[in-house]
């Protein structure tokens, strides 16, 4: 199993778990609001993924830069758009968000192997 695979089937087994939990009303608003952020609106929703990236990076939440890598990768994000996401990320971010785009980068390449 990939990485990216072993990444998605962790993330929906744990996403059931959450959702099916009793008494979560907190949870699900959470998951709807996410939902709905990245919509198009005044930003499409490729910009609002990129942008989500950036953060989750400058956030060192490697789960959450994997997702909107996925994101990215499915709305057409080229490799060099990438290649400047990371850039921004880093500089907003600091080097210690550099451990962090060298395994969003091992996704990346993950992802776009899979999609040949």
């Amino acid at each position: 199993m990939n990485l990216v695979e072993q990444f998605n089937s962790y993330r929906a087994k744990m996403n059931e778990k959450m959702l099916a939990a009793p008494n979560n009303k907190i949870i699900k608003r959470i998951f709807s609001i996410d939902t709905l952020t990245y919509e198009d609106g005044a930003l499409d929703g490729k910009t609002k993924e990129m942008l989500g990236l950036v953060a989750s990076m400058v956030l060192k939440c490697d789960d959450c830069i994997y997702y909107h890598l996925q994101k990215c990768h499915e709305l057409g994000v080229t490799t060099e758009e990438m290649m400047e996401i990371f850039g921004v990320a880093n500089l907003v971010g600091g080097t210690i968000v550099i451990p962090h785009t060298r395994r969003a980068l091992e996704f990346w390449e993950t992802l776009n192997q899979i999609a040949e």
